[in-house]
């Protein structure tokens, strides 16, 4: 990976470029921003950079010893920390300032990565802070954070702050379709919208499963349904199908998304594009909105929220499912008109 390959990621690209090019680089760099738009990859490509054998700048050559090294993971002057379990343990800190202690074995500089940083409890990050503080020579320190504030505010002011933005719906959608073979074009702006300028967000969805269950919980909400007990038929199924399933939470917000994406359509003027995208096509959009009406659609996604922070005090997922579904296709006033009309 080199720098140049990062997509959506201008700034931070020619600020870590600059560095790698004019060779003087800070002890510490911190790597800021949301989760997935890539941190991690970019903190990879600088040590890349900087354990290539060639030194050509601010991409590695790719053939060298260190090269294939880094890239086999089994470079002796590359140090990879991250969380131990939820957190960045203060053994793990204590260790990494030992193995700090001794100079680098192969290459002019040794390279560590911390990931997510923002996990550390205080105990550990005052330790890191002194790491900071006092550096040792031919030693480089990358740091991630997706979170600024849990992070004390001495670790910024030690560090060089590479600031990382959320990447726009487009290039999401072409991350992604890079990252999950046998994604369409719909089911990558569906998840780039969920992903929310996050792409790395998704990497561990089965979102063939994950899209083709979305799909089938919009078929079955817009579905005309011959009578009370056909709806809770149909309630009652989807629930037993989302209750079930491990995305839960996902599908949840992808559900939550739709119904905002519909209230913006719905508010958007006529001739005026809704600039979200499909979810999933337009066509379903526009059955949408003859469904519901504004305050609908915010009792609707009033009523997803519910749900969630069910699920967060650990109540039963079923009931749960069971009541949001029951709800999402109770006949609305507007439907009840039509029929009794």
């Amino acid at each position: 990976m080199r720098l140049t390959e990062l997509i959506g990621q201008p700034k931070a690209v020619n600020l870590l470029q600059r560095a790698l090019a004019g060779g003087r680089l800070a002890h510490a760099y911190l790597l800021a921003g949301p989760d997935g738009v890539g941190k991690a990859t970019a903190a990879r490509a600088v040590a890349a950079a900087l354990l290539c054998r060639e030194e050509i700048g601010s991409a590695p050559c790719g053939a060298c010893p260190g090269c294939l090294q880094f890239a086999s993971g089994n470079h002796p002057d590359f140090l990879h920390i991250r969380p131990d379990g939820a957190v960045i343990k203060i053994d793990q800190v204590r260790e990494l300032k030992k193995a700090l202690a001794f100079p680098p074995l192969e290459a002019r500089l040794r390279v560590t990565l911390l990931e997510e940083v923002h996990t550390m409890r205080r105990e550990a990050a005052n330790s890191l802070l002194k790491l900071l503080e006092e550096p040792p020579p031919d030693n480089l320190l990358l740091l991630t954070t997706d979170e600024a504030e849990p992070l004390l505010p001495t670790i910024f002011s030690r560090c060089q702050v590479i600031p990382f933005s959320p990447l726009s719906l487009e290039v999401s959608a072409a991350i992604l379709l890079k990252m999950h073979p046998g994604l369409d074009q719909e089911g990558a702006r569906t998840l780039a919208g969920l992903a929310g300028g996050s792409p790395g967000r998704t990497r561990d969805l089965d979102h063939a499963a994950l899209l083709q269950l979305h799909r089938d919980i919009l078929t079955g909400l817009l579905a005309g349904h011959a009578g009370e007990a056909d709806r809770v038929v149909t309630a009652l199924g989807l629930a037993a199908r989302v209750a079930k399933n491990e995305g839960l939470e996902t599908l949840l917000d992808l559900l939550r998304l739709f119904f905002k994406d519909t209230m913006i359509a719905a508010t958007c003027s006529r001739g005026q594009s809704h600039d979200r995208g499909p979810h999933h096509l337009v066509q379903i959009l526009s059955r949408a909105r003859e469904r519901w009406n504004l305050q609908e659609l915010s009792d609707s996604i009033q009523t997803i929220d519910f749900a969630q922070q069910a699920l967060a005090r650990n109540c039963n997922r079923q009931m749960v499912c069971d009541v949001l579904f029951l709800r999402l296709l109770a006949e609305t006033p507007q439907q009840q008109a039509t029929r009794t009309g």
